[in-house]
């Protein structure tokens, strides 16, 4: 049982999609990724979203970066986005993630920046879990030295 579910839109995106899973495995946060794309196979989205038992997901995307806003069409949790460099400095991606309709939103990080997705999905889980809370503590005390 993933607590988070990483999605990717692309194989291309295996680089940020490793740097996520580094942190949540540094903080023993169960996940399971997988590359799905909101264009080229839109049922697998949707598919892996009503049968995860996640209760964040990240969706890491670049060019339209349609990804995260459908993973977020398709549950009630929380969705964080990631822009991919894909084109134009990511800005694309960016702006795509950022400006979702009304009653869609999508959190979303900086440009390549798997690693405070991670850390994002970390501190929605911490709410409720005082073990994983603890552990960001000690992370954000060590931060300051």
């Amino acid at each position: 049982m993933e607590k988070v579910l990483i999605l990717s839109g692309s194989k291309s995106d295996e680089e940020i999609v490793t740097k996520v899973e580094g942190v949540l495995s540094a903080f023993g946060v169960s996940y399971r990724s997988e590359v799905a794309s909101a264009h080229r196979n839109p049922e697998k989205v949707e598919m892996l979203v009503k049968e995860s038992t996640a209760d964040v997901f990240i969706a890491i995307a670049g060019l339209s970066a349609a990804l995260p806003g459908v993973v977020a069409s398709k549950t009630i949790k929380p969705v964080i986005g990631v822009p991919i460099d894909a084109a134009l400095g990511g800005l694309d991606s960016l702006l795509s993630i950022a400006q979702m309709p009304p009653n869609v939103p999508v959190a979303s990080v900086g440009i390549n920046n798997g690693k405070n997705a991670a850390i994002l999905a970390i501190e929605i889980l911490a709410i409720s879990d005082p073990e994983l809370r603890q552990k960001l503590v000690e992370f954000k005390e060590k931060l300051k030295e």
